[in-house]
């Protein structure tokens, strides 16, 4: 008789599972979402987007991606290298943290 594989209670995935990593620096985090907020032009609350949501779905233009580029520098006092200046380092919170981290 054929049995079902059973998962286990600690790798069934539960309400409060997140797909979303860490962040190494929450001010980092807050910058960038302040940024997307004055800056960013998206179509919901930047507070309320998730970390790996894709901001250009949300509404994030090639002029305000400069422009929120520009506010996260100002604010963080860092300059993003040359390196990382594409369309996929503002694609997500995540990915500007990672680029912002990497340039403080």
């Amino acid at each position: 008789m054929d049995q079902e594989p059973q998962l286990s209670s600690t790798t069934a995935p539960t309400a409060t599972t997140t797909t979303t990593a860490t962040l190494a620096d929450p001010a980092i985090e807050q910058a960038v979402r302040r940024a997307l907020a004055d800056h960013g032009r998206l179509t919901v609350d930047a507070q309320d987007v998730a970390s790996i949501a894709d901001l250009y779905a949300l509404g994030l233009s090639s002029h305000a991606t400069v422009n929120v580029m520009l506010a996260v520098e100002s604010e963080l006092d860092v300059e993003f290298p040359d390196s990382v200046l594409n369309r996929s380092t503002f694609a997500t919170v995540e990915s500007i943290v990672a680029a912002a981290e990497l340039a403080s």
